[in-house]
């Protein structure tokens, strides 16, 4: 018999509110600042409810900029943020199956040791060797472009390793069974191995749209033409102005517009996600 303990549920559930409260607070302190006018936040006293200022800040951004930061409406940042974010998932997850798949169901020489390779480019972020991949999408004449944003960061090790893992659980019985009804290898890779990869790409498509909606370095390197200047690179030209105070009601009203789109990802594809970091068979 299960011992009923209301004081512990109490107990459990207001530490789970304070965990709450704890995470949501910041993120409340900057809606709200976004919604004041400057002088409100600089007077020394944060204020804790929203201000009349919500919808004149949020049009500013959204439609002309801030002239202090290149005058690049936040809404024109947040569509090249989205492309290169999505480019960056979507080819990761493509280019990673392909591999995975390879790898695992293909018996060509040295088949191990590609892997291996792959797998050691993990010590090599884009960080470590920015200036050469900056030379190739140069003389590419790549620069101030979507592909030249997204194209170099979408080789992942990491999602071959998943993809390669969950692959070694598949059944031989589901190849031979493919085999035997005559179904090319390019055929079982569809109708099969991507339906039961589907927990997985959904996990995978989380963590590396994030990955690429918070390109900061990259983008930063390769873009001169402020059409294609990211939400993340807006913000910082938003805070490091010379000669003036920033506009912080702005910078707070961006910095809230730019945590959305990784909010709904995540909130469209939670069960997939959980799902696909939880099961067992993994």
């Amino acid at each position: 018999m299960v011992e009923n303990r209301p004081w512990l549920t109490i107990l459990r559930h207001a530490l789970l509110l304070s965990g709450v409260a704890l995470v949501a607070f910041p993120i409340w302190i900057a809606f709200v600042a976004s919604t004041h006018e400057g002088r409100a936040l600089i007077a020394g006293v944060l204020p804790l409810l929203p201000g009349d200022q919500f919808v004149a800040n949020y049009s500013q951004i959204l439609g002309s900029g801030v002239e202090q930061a290149g005058a690049v409406p936040v809404s024109l940042m947040m569509a090249n943020s989205l492309v290169m974010a999505l480019a960056i998932a979507i080819g990761k997850i493509a280019i990673s199956l392909l591999s995975a798949f390879a790898v695992v169901y293909f018996r060509f020489p040295f088949r191990m040791l590609c892997f291996w390779i792959i797998f050691m480019t993990l010590m090599l972020p884009v960080e470590v060797r920015i200036l050469p991949t900056f030379e190739v999408v140069a003389n590419l004449d790549m620069l101030n472009s979507y592909g030249g944003l997204s194209i170099p960061l979408i080789a992942s090790a990491t999602a071959t390793f998943l993809f390669r893992q969950f692959f070694l659980t598949v059944p031989d019985e589901l190849t031979e069974a493919a085999r035997i009804d005559g179904a090319s290898p390019f055929r079982f890779f569809l109708d099969i191995l991507i339906p039961l990869s589907r927990t997985n790409i959904a996990a995978i498509f989380v963590i590396m749209f994030i990955y690429g909606w918070n390109q900061y370095l990259w983008p930063l390197l390769i873009t001169t033409d402020p059409d294609y200047s990211t939400i993340v690179m807006g913000i910082q030209r938003m805070v490091n102005v010379a000669d003036t105070q920033p506009y912080w009601q702005l910078v707070m009203a961006t910095a809230t517009l730019a945590l959305l789109p990784p909010v709904v990802v995540v909130l469209v594809m939670q069960r997939l996600f959980v799902k696909g970091l939880v099961e067992t068979e993994k």
